[in-house]
């Protein structure tokens, strides 16, 4: 799949500006850089919950799922809110089982912690089948063991559906675990794409080794 015309700019300043990006079924890609990069815009953009300059807000014509950066939760239990998306009573447990929130199933979302939160919101995300599926920060609340079983979720769906996977990420070390392709964006523009081990072990542009060398100390 190609998605198209990947910019966007407010008030004059250019936050995004990527002609294209093709993405393939079967891979997840990782998109990595520095905050106001235009990761988050990219995300939005290639989930269809924004317009790029230029377009009107249009259907997708993709089946896209999309979870935001910031999870949010209704005012219901937690079974109920995975139930909002559709899917059935099997998948539903074994999204539970996976991301160890079966002891929350009844509980009222509301009085979740942030970390259960964004467990609940992938959940509910991954109740349905995708085309594409596009995660903006999704494990960012989320504590290390919390952070691996999501990525391992990541990656069975990804491996049962064949869907393609845009990841944004402040991570470089889940870049390195999850990813196929590694995407660095900088001041809105693609630097460079290439697999973990080319772009994070060997970038080629001054850019991006700038960035990984920071980042990898930080």
């Amino acid at each position: 799949m190609i998605l198209q015309n990947l910019r966007k700019s407010y008030d004059g300043r250019i936050v995004l500006d990527v002609s294209s990006l093709e993405l393939e079924n079967g891979k997840i890609y990782a998109v990595i850089g520095a905050n106001g990069s235009g990761k988050s815009t990219m995300a939005k953009i290639a989930a269809g919950i924004i317009a790029p300059d230029g377009a009107k807000p249009e259907k997708n014509k993709l089946q896209t799922g999309y979870m935001p950066q910031k999870s949010f939760a209704f005012r219901m239990s937690l079974r109920k809110n995975m139930r909002i998306n559709g899917g059935d009573a099997e998948r539903e447990e074994a999204l539970l089982k996976a991301l160890k929130i079966e002891h929350l199933a009844d509980a009222g979302a509301k009085r979740l912690s942030g970390g259960e939160t964004a467990r609940m919101a992938l959940a509910r995300l991954l109740m349905r089948d995708y085309e594409l599926i596009v995660l903006d920060e999704p494990c960012s609340a989320m504590d290390i063991e919390s952070t691996l079983l999501a990525e391992k979720l990541i990656r069975d769906y990804r491996d049962r559906i064949g869907c393609a996977v845009l990841i944004v990420t402040h991570s470089i070390s889940q870049a390195e675990r999850i990813a196929d392709e590694v995407l660095f964006l900088s001041d809105g523009k693609l630097i460079e794409l290439g697999s973990p081990e080319k772009l994070i072990e060997h970038p080629e542009s001054e850019i991006t080794r700038g960035f990984i060398e920071f980042y990898s100390k930080a």
